[in-house]
C-alpha cells in the first residue's frame, strides 16, 4: 500500500471521528486551544492504535487464507463504508453521539467516543495484516491524520454549526468503498486484464 492510497484510508477512516468532533465543537461554547489537542489526542490515538490491534490478531491467521485476502479486505471496507454512509443519512449523528454536548471533555465520554468511532479501523487493521502493510508507520499516519482532522472538526463545529457532519461520513464511506474495489481490482488482476483485452 503506498502513501497515497494509506492518505487516502486514513481520511476515510478518521470521518467518523470527525463528524464527532464537529459535535463537541458545537456543545463548547467558548473553544481553548486545550480543547481541541485534547480532542484531537483521544482520536488519533484510537484511531491509530486500533488497526495496530487488528493488525496483531490478523497476523495470527493471514498465512493460511492468503488466497482470498483481497476478498476480505474488499468486504471489510465495503462493509464499514456502507455503514457510514448509512449514518450519514440519519437526522442524528447517533445516540452516542448525542450524548457529547453532555459528557464535555470528561474521560469517560471521551473514552466512549474514541472507542465507537474506531471500531471500523479494527477492522482494516485486520486487512492491514493480509495486505503485508509496513504496520508502524501505518498506524502513526492515521493516528496523525486522524488528529489534525479532528482538531479542525472541533474547531469547524464551534464555528460553523452542524450542517458539515452528514456530509464528512458521507465522504468517508465512499472513499472507503473506493478503496476497497481498488485493492481487489489490483490483486485480482482485472485491471491488467482489462487493458490487455483493450489494447
Amino acid at each position: 500500500m503506498g502513501l497515497v492510497e494509506l492518505f487516502i484510508l486514513a481520511v476515510g477512516l478518521s470521518m467518523d471521528a470527525f463528524a464527532v468532533s464537529i459535535c463537541k465543537g458545537l456543545s463548547l461554547r467558548k473553544i481553548q486551544i486545550k480543547h481541541i489537542v485534547v480532542v484531537g489526542l483521544y482520536f488519533g490515538i484510537f484511531q491509530g492504535g486500533m488497526p495496530f490491534i487488528g493488525y496483531l490478531l490478523g497476523n495470527q491467521f493471514s498465512e493460511k487464507i492468503v488466497s482470498v485476502d483481497h476478498w476480505i479486505a474488499f468486504i471489510l471496507l465495503l462493509i464499514i463504508g456502507i455503514n457510514m454512509i448509512k449514518e450519514s443519512r440519519k437526522d442524528e449523528i447517533d445516540e452516542i453521539e448525542n450524548n457529547a454536548e453532555n459528557t464535555g471533555l470528561e474521560v469517560k465520554g471521551m473514552l466512549l467516543l474514541a472507542i465507537a468511532t474506531s471500531i471500523d479501523a479494527l477492522a482494516v487493521g485486520v486487512t492491514f495484516a493480509f495486505l503485508k502493510v509496513n504496520i508502524l508507520p501505518a498506524v502513526t499516519f492515521i493516528g496523525i491524520t486522524t488528529f489534525v482532522l479532528s482538531s479542525l472538526g472541533v474547531k469547524i463545529g464551534n464555528v460553523f454549526g452542524s450542517k458539515y457532519k452528514s456530509h464528512a461520513e458521507l465522504a468517508g464511506g465512499l472513499i472507503l468503498i473506493i478503496l476497497g474495489t481498488k485493492i481487489l481490482l489490483d490483486h485480482t488482476g482485472f485491471l491488467q486484464k482489462l487493458g490487455t483485452h483493450l489494447f
